[in-house]
C-alpha cells in the first residue's frame, strides 16, 4: 500500500500552489481557461495590467460594452454567473486599474455603475439582488473618487447626477459617508452655487454631502422651508446649531416649531399648538440651553428627561459634571426615580443594568404584583440577585413561572426547573409575599388547569 501523504500538503493554499512551480501553474490555468470564458477574460486583464493602464482600460472597456449592449435575457439560473462577472470586473477596476491610473479607474467605475439600467431591463431578479449588488459597491466608488483630484472627480460625479439623477442620486447619497471631506465640499459647491435650491432626490444628496463636508448651512438649506416647523425637524436643526455654538439661531429654530413662525419671518395666522415633549425635542432643548450658557436649566431639563426615559447616557452626563460626593447624591436620586417609575420593569431594567442590585431588589420586594415574568431578562436578573438578595430572586423566579404557565403550555420541564429554583430560594426565608412554596405550586397547577385556561 502506498504511503499516505500528509493532508496539509494537499490542501489548496497559496503556499502549496507555489510549490508546483510557475510552469505547472501556467499549464493548469491554460487548461482551466480553455473551458471557462470568464477565467480566460480575467487572465487577459491581468496580462494587460502588467503592460500598463491603457491596455487594461481597453480590456475593461470591451467587457463593459458587451455587458451594456447584449440583448440576451438573463434567467435566474444564469444570474449568479452574471453577478460573479460583474463583481470580477469591479474588482479589476478597483484593485488593478486604480493603482495604475486613478482617473481611468474612476471613468470605468462610473461606466460599471451605468450598466445597471440595461441590466435591470433584462435580468430576472425577483429577489431584488441586482440593486443590492450595485448599492454595495458605492463605497468603492467613493474611495476611488476621493483619491482623484477633487476638481476632476466632482466633475465626473456632477455630470452623472445632472444627466442620470435616478439612480445616481441613490449611489452618491449612499457613498457620501466614504467620500473625502474635500471632494464632498467640492461636489456640494457644484450642485448648489448659482443654482436653484435643490429639491427631491437631489436635495437628499446635497444633505448627505453637506453632512460629510461639515457645512451646516447647506444642510439646513437642503430641508424644505415648510419642514422647518415640524417638531422633529426643528429639534434636529436646533441641536446641530447649538452644537456649532450658534445659540441665537438654535433658539429661533426651536421657537419656529413651538409658535408656528419661521425664523426671522412673520407670524402665521392660527398658531400651532406647542410640540409634544418628545425625546428629540427635549434633547434639542437641553443642547440649546447649554449653548446659551443656562447650565442649571439644562441640568434641570436633563433630570426631567431622565425621569421619563431612565436613559443611562443622560445620567452619565449629569454625574460626570459633579464633584466628589455630589455624584453619590445624584445617583441616589436617580435610583429613587427608577424605583418610582410608572413602569416597574423599566425601572428594574435600569437598576440591573447599572448594577444597583440592592436598589433593584428593593423595587422587586416593594412592587411584586407589577413584575412581568415574561420579560426576556427576568431569568438572568434572578440569577444575579440570588446570592445576595434571595427574596427578590424568588419573587422574580415565581413571576417567570407564572408567565410561562399563563401562556397555556402547562407545567412543562422548564416550569418544573423554575419550581425547583424557587424552592431552593425559599428555604430559610420567612414571611414570603404570596405564600409559602406549597401555595405557589398549587397556584401554578390552578393556572395550568384546562378550565382556568379557557377563561
Amino acid at each position: 500500500m502506498a504511503k499516505r501523504v500528509s493532508t496539509a500538503k494537499k490542501t489548496v493554499t497559496a503556499s502549496n500552489l507555489l510549490a508546483l512551480g510557475p510552469d505547472r501553474l501556467a499549464a493548469l490555468l491554460l487548461e482551466a481557461a480553455a473551458n471557462d470564458p470568464n477565467l480566460k477574460r480575467r487572465l487577459r486583464m491581468e496580462l494587460a495590467a502588467e503592460i500598463g493602464a491603457a491596455d487594461l482600460a481597453f480590456e475593461i472597456d470591451k467587457r463593459l460594452t458587451t455587458l451594456a449592449t447584449s440583448p440576451t435575457r438573463v434567467s435566474w439560473r444564469k444570474r449568479p454567473a452574471l453577478f460573479s462577472d460583474l463583481n470580477a470586473v469591479r474588482r479589476v477596476i478597483v484593485e488593478r486599474l486604480a493603482p495604475l491610473d486613478l482617473a481611468l479607474a474612476l471613468d470605468r467605475l462610473v461606466a460599471w455603475f451605468d450598466l445597471y439600467p440595461p441590466l435591470a431591463a433584462r435580468v430576472s431578479d425577483a429577489k431584488g439582488e441586482l440593486p443590492v449588488l450595485f448599492d454595495a459597491a458605492t463605497s468603492d466608488l467613493a474611495v476611488v473618487a476621493s483619491e482623484v483630484d477633487p476638481d476632476i472627480a466632482a466633475a465626473v460625479l456632477g455630470e452623472a447626477l445632472a444627466t442620470r439623477l435616478n439612480p445616481w442620486a441613490s449611489w452618491v447619497g449612499r457613498g457620501a459617508q466614504h467620500l473625502s471631506p474635500e471632494l464632498a465640499r467640492r461636489l456640494l459647491t457644484d450642485l448648489t452655487r448659482g443654482k436653484p435650491k435643490p429639491v427631491g432626490r437631489l436635495a437628499l444628496v446635497v444633505r448627505k454631502l453637506a453632512e460629510r463636508s461639515g457645512d451646516l448651512d447647506a444642510w439646513i438649506q437642503s430641508i424644505p422651508v415648510d419642514d422647518h416647523r415640524k417638531p422633529d425637524v426643528a429639534a434636529e436643526i436646533a441641536r446641530r446649531l447649538a452644537e456649532a455654538r450658534r445659540p441665537l439661531e438654535a433658539r429661533a429654530a426651536l421657537e419656529a416649531a413651538r409658535t408656528g413662525v419661521e425664523p426671522g419671518g412673520r407670524w402665521r395666522r392660527g398658531k400651532s399648538d406647542p410640540p409634544a415633549a418628545t425625546g428629540p425635542w427635549l434633547s434639542a432643548e437641553i443642547a440649546v440651553l447649554e449653548a446659551e450658557g443656562r447650565t442649571d436649566e439644562a441640568d434641570a431639563a436633563r433630570w426631567g428627561m431622565f425621569e421619563r426615559t431612565l436613559s443611562p447616557e443622560i445620567l452619565r452626563t449629569l454625574v460626570a459634571k459633579l464633584a466628589d460626593f455630589e455624584d453619590v447624591v445624584a445617583l441616589d436620586r436617580a435610583f429613587e426615580l427608577a424605583a418610582r417609575h410608572p413602569d416597574a420593569m423599566r425601572g428594574l431594567g435600569f437598576l440591573m443594568n447599572w448594577s444597583a442590585l440592592r436598589e433593584a431588589a428593593d423595587l422587586i420586594v416593594a412592587r411584586p404584583n407589577e413584575l412581568q415574568g415574561g420579560h426576556d431578562e427576568a431569568p438572568l436578573w434572578a440569577s444575579r440577585l440570588a446570592g445576595r438578595f434571595p427574596l427578590a430572586a424568588l419573587l422574580l423566579t415565581r413571576a417567570t413561572a407564572r408567565a410561562l404557565v399563563s401562556l397555556g403550555s402547562g407545567i412543562t420541564e422548564e416550569v418544573q426547573g423554575l419550581i425547583a429554583e424557587a424552592e431552593a430560594l425559599a428555604n430559610g426565608l420567612d414571611d414570603v409575599p404570596g405564600g409559602d412554596h406549597a401555595a405557589f405550586v398549587n397556584e401554578l397547577h390552578t393556572l395550568a388547569s384546562p378550565r382556568r385556561r379557557r377563561w
